[in-house]
């Protein structure tokens, strides 16, 4: 419950809710952007901030407040209405998003391995893509009749905050975590160095973490934005969501089955070719084939990631988890502002496909105005048709659709 409101509304409604916006505000695709990785920059701070050993206050607490704190920043979008404004919301969410993760994980990873019950962390994680569906569900039908997007913000905003008392009546107050000795072995492979495991755990975490991001958050503006696939429109991040949470436990079993490193490698493997389907099958076919693998492995993923960092941790596992989940905000940062971020300028498959391959470290953030980055060519307008050359004016606007002698116009 408390990820389904935390993550599932908190961070991911942006989602459906980013095409309303776009047309009621009219934000520019380079805005939206923006939006987002200030969602993922807050994140990134808040995984940090949750993984310090010597924060104040129990657990619980701090799940607690991070919920309520989501809560109002989910419904405060609705009473924004300049960048600025959007920018603290979002980035406050974001953190916020961050501590619920990482608090309700480590309360939940606890009591499982108190009672050697660990199998059932993918009902945990199922939570997420509950809040998927059902807050995509929810935008969906007050769509229908119209609401604009402010009224998105405020229902989504009250879903999440009468989580918070529900959260706080099956999560009693306890006075300190158990300590646990890490496994002795992480995915049926022998932990030989814990340190070094958790670096080389994180690293893949990243990637992973850079690889879906964009997907994630432009999945429904690529689909508005083709008419061939507007139909599946109310329907694409549903899926997402449906997918999300039952797959968890598929992935869990199979972690137990085949080791947490090999099915993190399959379930990647898996979510890369959902993304790719994104841009490359401009079919409503294609864009509920991408909503299938991405929503079927994400959430996956992610479980296995934080449970593969709980099994390396002793004690409170919070450091882990929290180190984790920051190696993934700031890959999710960087990509946002990467080459690949060129398919929310162009909805369909006008970047060329090497964007597929995401290259690390990030690159730099591509300059303002450019959809990806190329070698100026400039072309000069004369003012008249008298006018000498040097009174002629210069245009660098980028066009991709043009043929490479004449993308410069």
């Amino acid at each position: 419950m408390a990820l389904a409101a935390g993550m599932g509304v908190g961070r991911f409604v942006y989602t459906p809710i980013l095409p309303a916006m776009i047309e009621g505000l009219g934000l520019t695709k380079a805005e939206a952007g923006l939006i987002a990785s200030a969602n993922f920059f807050g994140y990134l701070v808040g995984a940090l901030l949750a993984a310090a050993p010597s924060l104040p206050g129990t657990r619980r607490a701090w799940l607690l407040g991070s919920l309520a704190l989501g809560a109002a920043t989910t419904g405060g979008m609705g009473l924004a209405s300049s960048l600025p404004a959007f920018l603290a919301l979002r980035y406050a969410g974001g953190a916020a998003s961050a501590f619920v993760l990482v608090f309700a994980s480590a309360l939940v990873f606890d009591r499982l391995a108190e009672v050697n019950r660990g199998g059932l962390s993918g009902l945990h994680f199922a939570g997420v893509g509950v809040g998927i569906a059902l807050s995509a569900a929810l935008v969906s039908v007050l769509l229908t009749y119209g609401t604009n997007w402010r009224v998105l913000w405020f229902a989504a905003g009250a879903a999440s905050l009468a989580t918070v008392p529900a959260v706080a009546w099956l999560v009693p107050e306890r006075a300190s975590p158990p300590v646990i000795a890490p496994l002795p072995r992480a995915g049926g492979v022998e932990v030989r160095s814990p340190g070094h495991s958790l670096a080389a755990l994180a690293w893949a975490y990243s990637l992973f973490g850079f690889g879906y991001v964009v997907t994630a958050t432009f999945l429904v503006a690529i689909v508005r934005a083709n008419p061939e696939m507007r139909p599946v429109e109310p329907w694409v991040w549903v899926v997402v969501g449906l997918t999300a949470a039952p797959s968890v436990a598929l992935w869990v079993w199979l972690g137990a089955w085949l080791g947490i490193a090999r099915t993190f490698a399959v379930a990647c493997l898996i979510e890369a070719v959902g993304v790719a389907t994104s841009v490359l099958w401009s079919t409503s076919g294609g864009a509920l084939l991408a909503a299938v693998l991405l929503g079927g492995t994400v959430m996956g993923i992610t479980a296995l990631g934080l449970a593969g960092g709980r099994r390396l941790a002793a004690g409170d596992p919070r450091r882990a988890l929290g180190l984790l989940t920051a190696a993934s905000g700031s890959d999710r940062s960087s990509a946002r502002r990467s080459p690949a971020s060129c398919t929310t300028e162009r909805a369909t498959s006008s970047c060329p496909p090497s964007w597929l391959l995401p290259r690390w470290p990030p690159p730099p953030p591509p300059s303002p105005g450019c959809v990806c980055r190329q070698p100026p060519i400039l072309h000069y307008r004369k003012v008249s048709k008298h006018a000498p050359i040097a009174a002629a004016t210069r245009t660098e606007v980028w066009d991709p659709d043009a043929s490479s002698s004449a993308r410069w116009i």
